[in-house]
């Protein structure tokens, strides 16, 4: 596809071998990167788009999603997600569902989880509501502790619109946890509440009996 052709030549010209090596060891040497920051990886991605403009369908989109999460510099990974978010939001379609489950479950690491989690399946959760107590339930009670990580997460951006209820059950769920991923997600998710209502949040922390992480991660902007 000449789309990601381009995109890769772009990554590959402007690739910094010292900067791969301090990206690589920050991410525990999991992923391999070319190098390429943060901002001259949106210019990238922004001057590819738009080159291409007028033949990226969604069904385009979702095929250069998938085939970019194939590719082995993560800094396609971010592409994706990031063109993932820009050309399906508010245009999912119900079964979007497992496309977005294959991108939190495909070179899972905290970088791509929590983008996909709060700005992709947050946002599809906004157009289907009605999917919620499918789709949560099954990801918290998924052996998968991304998949766990992301139900507990995706009402990040949601502020008022938070189902508190929903997100006290899925710590409650979650709180014995050892998993540091999860006891981190289920301390960010609670700070963020407590921004809307830090009355509820210190409440069910002071009878939760968390974790001493999320705890602390919890009450942050409170105390």
């Amino acid at each position: 596809m000449e789309f990601i052709t381009e995109l890769l030549s772009k990554f590959e010209d402007n690739a910094n071998a010292e900067q791969a090596r301090a990206m690589e060891a920050y991410m525990k040497d999991l992923f391999s990167y070319y190098g390429v920051k943060a901002p001259v990886r949106k210019t990238i991605l922004k001057e590819t788009i738009n080159t291409y403009k007028n033949e990226l369908s969604r069904d385009t989109i979702i095929q250069i999603v998938n085939d970019l999460y194939q590719e082995l510099h993560r800094e396609l990974h971010y592409c994706a997600m990031e063109l993932a978010d820009r050309f399906l939001k508010k245009n999912y379609e119900v079964d979007t569902i497992y496309f977005i489950e294959k991108l939190i479950t495909t070179n899972s690491w905290w970088d791509t989880v929590d983008f996909i989690a709060k700005h992709i399946l947050g946002n599809y959760l906004l157009q289907f509501p009605d999917q919620i107590p499918v789709v949560i339930t099954k990801f918290s009670l998924s052996k998968d502790m991304w998949l766990n990580r992301s139900a507990i997460l995706f009402q990040l951006g949601y502020k008022d619109k938070t189902n508190a209820q929903l997100l006290f059950s899925l710590c409650d769920q979650h709180k014995s946890s050892d998993e540091f991923f999860i006891k981190k997600a289920i301390g960010w998710a609670l700070r963020e509440y407590s921004k809307v209502n830090p009355e509820a949040v210190q409440l069910y922390v002071s009878k939760a009996k968390l974790k001493a992480l999320s705890e602390k991660e919890a009450l942050k902007r409170i105390i």
